[in-house]
């Protein structure tokens, strides 16, 4: 269970990390919706394990 949680730790990082950087105008909706999925099949990924 620990692996899930690192994981998920993770991808919250990842993801509040690309929503302040659309936030700053440093990334357009699209660039971060891509980064998003991205980091989302990561965690699929590692759930899967």
């Amino acid at each position: 269970m620990a692996d899930t949680d690192d994981a998920v730790e993770e991808f919250l990082e990842r993801a509040d990390t690309a929503y302040e950087e659309y936030d700053h105008g440093y990334a357009d909706a699209d660039a971060t919706l891509r980064r998003l999925e991205r980091h989302l099949e990561r965690l699929r990924d590692a759930v899967e394990e």
